[in-house]
């Protein structure tokens, strides 16, 4: 089989292909994408993504998985077929991405303010107010531009209609955002040819929009800012690290920090300097061991003091976590219509909550159809696809839920959209499942960086599309006209 051949013979099956319309026949806006492909050859082809390979592994791209006697360690797999989105399509998306973190914010500043939509009864009380990520010890707290959530990662999939849905929202340290820079280096340096045929809009000046953020957060013109990482044993150090020296900011971890005289100050060779905003990685029970996890060595003592008095900013803010639990999720098109009188431009994907008793029945009698989360669960761990597991690992997962219903909550089992990606083993691109993270920045206003982190299902058939779970990445390419 030739090369042009693997590259368009494939099934469709009943998936909404995010390539082809038919069978061997492309998208319109893919045309020049594949034809590139084919221009380059068969060994030209595997010479340069061989040398993807080995860019990635010397600039330790990596990520970690943990649990896998193989190691923790591994090279972020990348597939080198981009991803490609409109120009309609991309101005669809990026109104319903800032629609949605707008109501958020006002959101999560009503709970910790004048809770007015559970005194109107929108979304249960007990919901929020029994979280355990609700932080009751940062209530009443301004915070500048009223702005919670300075940094988040939507993940969006597509349907078998092909029409886009958000399938969760990350709210406290979305990851990913350093795969899609890389992504785009080694697209562009490996296969120029194909950037040159498209008028793709560019994505290298997240770092600048991000420090633009974070200086935002502060009324100093020029402030200290510094990115808290819990270290180098951490599935995400690579991106700690990689954005920090892309900003020209410190990374510290909480040894390197200190509280003294009401502000937080960083250890450093010429004595203490005061930081003015930190871009923590660390969740909020680690954050300050005085307050939160006394056992936490991660975080800095006494740094909640120091942030109630608005002496120092954190992105993101403490407590955000109660707006991406997945039970809150079900929950966000109320949100939504409450907070801005609007209908979600992007819907959600339905949702049964277990804490309800006739989502809970539901969830034990079609536990086969469905994708079963623990509402706090992240990274593809803590859940079950029915249709993947056995009958025994079924009653074993349903017998957790009967155990804590609120922990669960429940969706039909969707079939995203589906992508060209090469297999190595066969020499073929073979239909993979793939979703999309945006990366959405709120300061004094709302950017988003054109595209995203593509993620892809490596496992043939597979639905789960986290690195943890053996899945890669893409470039997306976000077209700049028609």
């Amino acid at each position: 089989m030739s090369f042009a051949e693997a590259m368009f013979s494939y099934d469709l099956a009943h998936f909404f292909d995010e390539a082809f319309e038919r069978e061997k026949a492309p998208r319109s806006h893919y045309q020049t994408v594949i034809e590139g492909f084919i221009a380059y050859g068969e060994s030209e082809f595997q010479r340069r993504r061989s040398l993807i390979e080995l860019v990635f592994r010397n600039q330790g791209i990596t990520f970690t998985v943990y649990g896998d006697e193989r190691g923790t360690e591994r090279t972020f797999p990348f597939d080198p077929f981009p991803r490609i989105i409109t120009a309609s399509e991309w101005t669809h998306l990026e109104a319903g991405l800032k629609q949605r973190v707008k109501a958020i914010n006002m959101f999560l500043r009503d709970i910790y303010h004048e809770q007015e939509i559970l005194k109107d009864d929108i979304i249960p009380a007990e919901l929020v107010l029994q979280n355990p990520n609700y932080r009751k010890q940062v209530k009443g707290i301004d915070l500048p531009h009223d702005v919670y959530t300075h940094i988040v990662g939507c993940d969006l999939i597509r349907d078998a209609k092909g029409s886009y849905r958000v399938l969760e929202d990350n709210l406290r340290s979305p990851s990913g955002v350093s795969y899609m820079l890389a992504n785009r280096g080694v697209m562009a340096r490996s296969f120029p040819k194909l950037l040159e045929g498209l008028d793709v809009r560019p994505i290298s000046h997240y770092p600048l929009e991000l420090l633009k953020t974070l200086r935002s957060l502060s009324d100093k013109s020029r402030p200290s800012i510094v990115v808290l990482t819990p270290g180098q044993y951490n599935s995400a150090y690579f991106e700690h690290s990689y954005l920090a020296q892309q900003m020209g900011v410190q990374l510290v971890e909480g040894r390197d920090l200190f509280v003294a005289d009401d502000y937080v100050w960083m250890r450093t060779t010429n004595g203490r300097e005061k930081v003015d905003v930190i871009y923590r990685r660390i969740d909020d029970n680690f954050l300050d061991p005085q307050v939160f996890n006394k056992e936490s060595m991660l975080g800095v003592a006494g740094i909640l003091e120091v942030y109630k008095k608005g002496n120092v900013a954190l992105a993101n803010a403490i407590g955000t976590g109660v707006a991406d639990d997945k039970a809150t999720y079900a929950y966000i098109p109320r949100i939504i219509k409450y907070y801005l009188n609007e209908e979600p431009i992007i819907p959600n994907v339905e949702t049964f909550l277990g804490a309800e008793p006739e989502g809970l029945e539901y969830m034990l009698h079609n536990a086969e159809k469905l994708v079963i989360k623990e509402v706090g669960g992240a990274g593809g761990y803590g859940m079950l696809v029915g249709s993947e597991a056995d009958e025994e690992k079924r009653k074993d997962f349903l017998a957790a839920v009967r155990a804590d219903p609120k922990n669960y909550i429940a969706q039909p089992i969707i079939q995203l959209s589906r992508h060209p990606t090469y297999y190595p083993d066969s020499k073929r691109f073979e239909p993979c499942h793939v979703d999309l993270r945006p990366y959405i920045l709120m300061g004094e206003e709302i950017t988003i960086v054109p595209g995203g982190l593509t993620r892809v299902a490596l496992k043939r058939g597979s639905l789960v599309v986290n690195s943890s779970q053996g899945g890669g990445s893409k470039d997306t390419w976000v077209l700049a006209d028609a």
